[in-house]
């Protein structure tokens, strides 16, 4: 076997990612030339996408422990105590590059793997939530990403029988090259019930389940640890194929072998396939592990153990037993039809030893595998965000007329309704969906409780352009945020980190600014971190005389965009939030503080094609007891709507708050008339962006209980203004700035990101 691989050298460790430096330690740790397939196996587990080289030093800054988590970051996911003996389990992935190079498979084989995270900690999947990004919807590559994206992610969810009930799609040149496709999945689990990736006893067998293994992925991790260039369509062959009909079988099989106490311990056979189960499991676990590889089902002929190691082939797991109790689990997957097949066993030793048809063909200590480089490079602010943030939005022309400004507004593609999206997922499958995507949150019921949870993912990756650490800290705050309009209170965070390459000193910066602003907002709302995703190398490196903003050698990357997800919790699924008016006659509160600023703002893009200014100021405590005060006017009972003012400003979510919720109104959206105190000119006061404000509407008889409720929180808020009508009127220093109907509104909103779609 051995004679047919090639000869390792240094240009071959190159071409499978490895660095001249990683070449030279993989020899010191073995104390030898590595066989081709240990090559491979390094190749895969010492990847970014695997080994988190650049970014583990500044992920060990964020809080990761608080009284009610179950499960922190190091598993195949996170997990939460909600009471009454149940455990929310949930995480956030990336498949970025995949679905620019194949977006249909690459988007459902995400799906696919962010489902096996979750039940492979013992889990039912019961929400998934999507969090993407496109470069301009009318442009005929993008809309092609587009449509593949989200036909992939609705195809294996809705096949798998998963709803999709939420999430974000935003648009910005900076990801026409590179599109984001974040998903995240919530699960349930009984709190005594969690499972975790580890392979312990030794003499316990091991055993592959699943779907079989064929020549689709192998280098998948490789390539998503790699910067895109021209040829990256002819990368197709590492995109793996979903098949969501098996990982539904795959799902019922593992529940059940799990409910018989034969499963000691189980992983997801993700990026790097086997290679990354067969030594993250025994590190975990503190032993060894031996595995035959001929002995693992295939679908293609001839392949060699570097082909089995490496496949990323979708719906396989590696699942270790219980010693004796072999002949149970094969007849649980033999139920579902599935393959159950020992291909090994836990060792006493610390090396993992693989063989085919009983040639050893990889013999390496696991922790040598798992226990990467770590790269502590140097890093600082780019040249030119100084001249950014000093480019000052305020000399820029106002608006001739302020309403149209805001139907503009609601029909740009990031604002406007993202129907067209979500009406193709099943967001009911289950029954426990109690709001629907287009509020702040998805609430979800937890049967045979009174309890329900509420899910938001969020970023803006305009604002963590401009100021990593504030935007990174206003993303955990607005996720947080949705949540608390919902009704929940926040118990977790999961994220997923989108940037360009570690390798420039002033993207490591963005970076690392990012998680301090993360890790500062965490601490002060006391959600902690349960898991998460790094994805860095999202950039293109152009054609050669192209420019660029960011870099003079022609490489284009993202905008630097973390992503926040948070889930929380509702003592009365009963007493739930959502964003829209209800009726006319209630009165409408503005909570939170007012400053606000036009700096990497919806409309000072939408309207002056600039990305430029800075940020308003935040202040983590005001964020904090706005949040709680949200939480307990939901909670009582006294308001009728409570709406995040995030993107667009106070002006758009008024606008929101008229029309999101027409169709819930039998057809009609409900206007209203406020009055406001412009601040240095109106457009920042309408369209200013700024953290720690909600629109909430109040009925008048439950006026007074209102205003004690916000006197004892001791946040800063006030009346605005009344819903009714069918126009969106606005007052400012004794004049109508603002005069537009309500159903023109809502076709510009409706339309503006449908039409690009037709």
């Amino acid at each position: 076997m051995a004679g047919t691989e090639p000869k390792v050298t240094l240009d071959l460790a190159r071409g499978l990612g490895l660095t001249a430096d990683e070449y030279d330690r993989i020899i010191q740790r073995l104390g030898r030339e590595p066989s081709y397939t240990e090559l491979g196996l390094f190749s895969a587990l010492w990847s970014e996408h695997c080994a988190y080289k650049h970014s583990r030093v500044f992920l060990s800054r964020l809080p990761t422990r608080a009284p009610h988590l179950l499960q922190g970051p190091g598993e195949n996911a996170g997990a939460v105590d909600i009471g009454d003996g149940w455990a929310v389990v949930f995480k956030m992935e990336s498949h970025n590059h995949p679905s620019f190079i194949e977006p249909f498979q690459g988007a459902a084989t995400g799906v696919g793997g962010i489902l096996r995270d979750i039940f492979t900690m013992g889990a039912r999947p019961i929400a998934i939530l999507d969090s993407l990004r496109f470069g301009d919807p009318a442009d005929a590559k993008t809309k092609h990403l587009i449509n593949g994206v989200v036909s992939g992610i609705s195809w294996y969810g809705n096949c798998f029988g998963c709803p999709t009930v939420g999430g974000e799609i935003a648009f910005a040149p900076e990801y026409a090259g590179n599109p984001l496709v974040n998903v995240m999945c919530v699960g349930l689990v009984r709190a005594d019930r969690i499972h975790l990736a580890r392979a312990e006893g030794v003499g316990n067998p091991v055993f592959y389940v699943g779907n079989k293994t064929g020549r689709d992925g192998i280098h998948g991790a490789t390539m998503a640890s790699a910067t895109f260039d021209d040829e990256a369509e002819a990368k197709r062959p590492t995109v793996q194929v979903g098949d969501p009909f098996t990982e539904k079988l795959l799902l019922e099989a593992c529940l059940e072998a799990m409910a018989t106490g034969a499963v000691v311990g189980i992983q997801d056979m993700g990026a790097a396939g086997l290679a990354c189960c067969t030594s993250e499991m025994p590190a975990r676990g503190g032993t060894g592990m031996e595995v035959e590889l001929s002995a693992v089902p295939q679908r293609e002929e001839g392949m060699t153990p570097y082909e089995l190691l490496l496949s990323e082939s979708q719906e396989r797991m590696l699942l270790v037993g219980a010693k004796g109790r072999e002949d149970e689990l094969r007849r649980v997957f033999a139920k579902w039809e599935l393959d159950a097949v020992k291909i090994g066993e836990v060792t006493g030793g610390a090396d993992l030893v693989v063989r085919h048809r009983g040639e050893e063909v990889a013999h390496v200590p696991v922790e040598a595998l798992t226990d990467a480089p770590t790269y502590e490079k140097s890093y600082g602010p780019p040249a030119w965000l100084a001249e950014r943030q000093a480019l000052e939005p305020l000399c820029l022309p106002e608006p001739d007329d302020y309403g149209e400004a805001l139907v503009r507004l609601m029909g740009s593609p990031t604002i406007a309704s993202k129907e067209w999206a979500y009406r193709q997922y099943d967001q009911q499958v289950g029954t426990n969906t109690l709001v629907l995507p287009g509020s702040d949150a998805a609430v979800l019921r937890i049967k045979g409780t009174r309890r329900a949870i509420a899910i938001s993912t969020d970023g803006s990756g305009r604002q963590v352009f401009l100021d990593p650490r504030r935007g990174a800290a206003m993303a955990v705050c607005e996720a947080a945020r949705n949540v608390s309009c919902a009704g929940g209170r926040p118990l977790g965070v999961t994220d997923c980190m989108n940037f360009g390459s570690p390798e420039r000193p002033e993207i490591l910066w963005q970076f690392a600014e990012a998680i301090e602003g993360i890790a500062e907002a965490c601490r002060a709302l006391e959600v902690p971190v349960v898991g998460g995703n790094v994805s860095f190398y999202n950039e293109t490196v152009q054609a050669k005389g192209a420019t660029s903003p960011w870099d003079s050698s022609g490489g284009t990357a993202i905008l630097p965009t973390p992503i926040i997800g948070v889930v929380g919790v509702l003592e009365d699924a009963s007493r739930l939030g959502t964003q829209w008016f209800k009726a006319a006659g209630q009165r409408i509160a503005l909570l939170g503080p007012d400053g606000v600023s036009l700096g990497g703002s919806e409309y000072l893009w939408t309207l002056h094609d600039r990305l430029a200014g800075r940020l308003a100021p935040l202040d983590l405590e005001v964020e904090r007891r706005v949040q709680s005060a949200v939480r307990a006017a939901v909670g009582a009972g006294l308001v009728t709507a409570a709406h995040d003012c995030a993107e667009g400003g106070l002006a758009v979510t008024l606008a929101e708050g008229a029309v999101t919720g027409a169709r819930a109104n039998g057809g009609v959206g409900v206007g209203c008339e406020v009055t406001v105190e412009p601040g240095r000119r109106l457009d920042e006061t309408l369209f200013g962006e700024g953290p720690s404000r909600v629109v909430v509407t109040v009925e008048p008889a439950r006026q007074r209980e209102f205003e004690a409720l916000m006197a004892e929180s001791a946040i800063p808020w006030r009346w605005i203004g009344t819903t009714g009508g069918e126009r969106l009127i606005v007052h400012a220093s004794g004049r109508v700035v603002v005069d537009v109907a309500v159903d023109r509104i809502e076709h510009a909103w409706r339309s503006g990101f449908e039409r690009h779609m037709a």
